[in-house]
């Protein structure tokens, strides 16, 4: 399953810059990755601060 970013998103943009297929944008109060666009790859995972992105 496609990664999910949490409520405990500080908005920090550490997850977008990392991700390689560019699945991931700023939403309204967090950032969000595009279920369609993921590769499952946990690069998000591994930069976050926080631990907001999770396999779902």
């Amino acid at each position: 399953m496609a990664y999910q970013i949490s409520d405990e998103c500080i908005s920090c943009g550490a997850c977008e810059a990392e991700c390689p297929v560019s699945a991931i944008s700023a939403g309204d109060d967090k950032y969000v990755i595009d279920a369609d666009a993921c590769v499952e790859c946990g690069a998000c995972a591994g930069v976050c601060p926080v631990g907001a992105p999770n396999a779902e």
